[in-house]
């Protein structure tokens, strides 16, 4: 009996070029990666645990004309933290805890929405600010 050894052969792959390609890619993006954003301030970010959204039981909104809503009823300055009180009674009486989402344009005065974050904590209502 001849028992002969077939000769295979193996295939290859060629992966110079391959080897080539990734190099430029990974050049590319480590350069870019550093030009990307030259001049940020390093800042601590704060993150939440949970990916909820909190409920909207009272939305309020100030644009960039300084004018309040409270839903969607335009509000005078003068008379908002009473209405925003009287709201947060009805819904202390309907539900437990309301929140008050407050949506404030950036060209709104600050001030102006941390006054209304403490008549709303001041009636123990939760807020959430958003600054759009």
């Amino acid at each position: 009996m001849n028992f002969r050894k077939k000769h295979k052969e193996e295939s290859e792959v060629f992966t110079d070029s391959l080897n080539d390609i990734l190099f430029i890619l990974l050049m590319f993006f480590l350069i870019v990666a550093t030009l990307a954003n030259p001049n940020v301030v390093k800042v601590g970010v704060p993150k939440g645990k949970k990916d909820t959204k909190a409920r909207q039981d009272i939305m309020v909104s100030i644009d960039k004309n300084q004018q309040y809503y409270i839903g969607t009823t335009k509000v005078a300055s003068t008379d908002f933290d009473s209405l925003l009180s009287l709201q947060i009674k009805k819904y202390r009486a309907l539900k437990d805890t309301p929140v008050v989402v407050i949506n404030a344009d950036t060209a709104s005065f600050y001030g102006e929405v941390y006054r209304i974050m403490r008549a709303a904590k001041r009636d123990s209502a939760k807020v959430v600010a958003r600054i759009d």
